[in-house]
């Protein structure tokens, strides 16, 4: 069953499905808004898309440095690829909000430098 932040994340990016059929993929933009800026909404949106208990373990600078970087190399990647006819962003987007992967919510706490 999805719950209310898996529904309003899922109509997001079927929007960007349709708006990201031109040069621009507005969902890796805003993943590396995240990425850079790691502003509170994302954090609460995760934790509502997953039924996780908040981590306490401790994640070090270093951690989270390089979670940044590979994430914006990741999303930079992202974003050259949407640039064919077909974007791929919203598909991958699809896939991690309906089954919830526990390194996408490993990969959001390194980012963010402590629990979410």
């Amino acid at each position: 069953m999805l719950n209310a932040a898996q529904l309003k994340s899922l109509s997001v990016f079927a929007i960007f499905a349709i708006v990201g059929f031109g040069p621009i993929s507005p969902g890796c933009l805003i993943g590396m808004f995240v990425v850079a800026k790691r502003p509170d909404w994302f954090r609460r949106l995760v934790r509502g898309i997953y039924d996780y208990p908040h981590d306490i373990d401790f994640v070090t600078a270093a951690e989270t440095r390089g979670a940044r970087i590979k994430t914006f190399a990741s999303l930079a990647t992202l974003f050259v690829i949407d640039i064919a006819p077909v974007p791929v962003t919203p598909v991958v987007a699809f896939a991690i909000i309906l089954s919830r992967p526990r390194w996408f919510y490993r990969t959001v706490r390194r980012i963010y430098g402590q629990a979410i």
